[in-house]
């Protein structure tokens, strides 16, 4: 199991994937967008997106659980 957290203040810009969907190492999850700035944020291992904790819109701060992938 491998969590994915937020590494800054962030807005969720987009959502790229979705529950249950396959993704290999360097897939993208979601992109976060800060001062004007896209981040795409990478999964780091292969497996399922079992649980996505943010939607588009939503603003997170640094540490907060964005998905776990098992």
């Amino acid at each position: 199991m491998a969590e994915i957290r937020a590494e800054m203040v962030a807005n969720v810009w987009k959502v790229v994937a979705a529950e249950g969907q396959q993704l290999d190492a360097g897939d993208t999850v979601v992109i976060l967008e800060s001062m004007k700035m896209e981040i795409p944020v990478l999964a780091e291992d292969p497996g399922t997106l079992s649980k996505l904790n943010v939607a588009e819109g939503d603003v997170v701060q640094e540490g907060d659980l964005l998905a776990v992938i098992d």
